[in-house]
């Protein structure tokens, strides 16, 4: 590879607190690595007694199984559930990579700058094929086109995949990262920087950019499908390796809630605007328009061939040390599909 180049929770219940306090996965005396499923380990000997996970707005699968209790119930009453909120792919590398979170969900792109970087993690299941980025700019903005973009100030935030984004953007109408000024800003602070003025664009991410559509007649001056990388599933390979049991009811309960949401997608749409506080009409865009939920869970070669595209912009751009050396080790082994096809295999 080159660089160059179910069960289903009958309850529908919005729930009300966003964020639990974190602690890491606790080793259990007599670990191993069985690869036995969720319904394997049904008599309670799990391997840990906590599981600290991640849910996102950007991530609607891990809404449903937060809201059903889906994992908790696969679990039972032996092993606590912790749920974190992800601001951005960002904010879950940051958890993963300190221990805060066993599991949590990043964009493609995201995933392998930071395995590139150096932390230890794999994905091990695919929930969606969105299209959750583009450059907005202001209702009254004079720019029309990327290239219009030379010499503007544009909110970004570096790690994910908004601002992998923007970086293929420039490339292709011929500009880099040295013809503009990118303000690193979490999400939601992009949007509030280009609707007070302060920045003249921003690379945007749903579901913040299809509210800023829709309440501040913001503008998609440029989208492409084809610069959106898919939404991983990571885990630590300390999590994999030590708690393989955990790791499978994780996927199974991935699974589950994708056939679920894919059957009720007007309750999914219900459930990531009470989370998201954003209005229904924008949250029914973003799932039934921009998130394509019908796609495998088994990483494998679609998601490595978007993977090999971003790879050179990575490069590029000198975020990543070591380069195309560490950008290439972690192509090479940023896979473990084996959860994901035992889910497949098990339905």
């Amino acid at each position: 590879m080159s660089i160059i180049t179910r069960r289903t929770a009958p309850a529908f219940a919005i729930a009300g607190v966003l964020m639990l306090t974190a602690t890491g996965c606790v080793a259990g005396e007599n670990a191993t690595a069985s690869d036995d499923s969720a319904a394997g380990t049904a008599s309670g000997d799990w391997s840990a007694d906590t599981l600290s996970i991640d849910f996102a707005t950007y991530n609607p699968l891990s809404l449903v199984i937060r809201d059903q209790g889906i994992l908790e119930e696969i679990l039972g009453d032996d092993v606590e559930v912790e749920w974190i909120q992800s601001a951005g792919s960002n904010k879950a590398n940051e958890l993963l990579r300190s221990g805060s979170i066993d599991v949590g969900s990043t964009a493609g792109s995201a995933a392998l700058f930071a395995r590139s970087n150096g932390s230890p993690i794999q994905v091990i299941d695919i929930f969606s094929q969105p299209e959750w980025s583009a450059i907005v700019v202001g209702p009254d903005s004079d720019i029309t086109s990327v290239e219009d973009l030379a010499g503007t100030s544009i909110a970004a935030t570096k790690g994910t995949d908004p601002y992998f984004f923007l970086l293929q953007a420039l490339e292709e109408a011929g500009l880099s990262a040295d013809d503009v000024e990118i303000q690193n800003l979490q999400h939601a602070d992009g949007r509030a920087a280009l609707d007070g003025g302060s920045v003249d664009a921003w690379a945007g991410l749903d579901p913040i950019m299809a509210a800023a559509e829709v309440e501040s007649d913001d503008q998609l001056i440029y989208r492409n499908v084809d610069f959106n990388t898919y939404g991983f599933l990571n885990a630590t390979e300390e999590f994999i390796d030590g708690h393989p049991d955990l790791a499978q009811a994780v996927v199974d309960a991935y699974e589950q809630a994708r056939e679920w949401a894919l059957e009720n997608p007007e309750e999914t749409a219900a459930l990531l605007a009470e989370v998201a506080g954003i209005d229904i009409e924008v949250a029914t865009t973003v799932i039934e328009e921009r998130s394509n939920l019908d796609v495998s869970g088994i990483p494998g070669d679609a998601q490595l061939a978007v993977l090999e595209k971003i790879a050179p912009v990575l490069v590029e751009s000198g975020d990543v040390e070591g380069g195309e050396e560490s950008v290439q080790k972690a192509l090479d082994s940023i896979i473990d599909a084996s959860f994901a096809e035992k889910a497949v295999e098990d339905e």
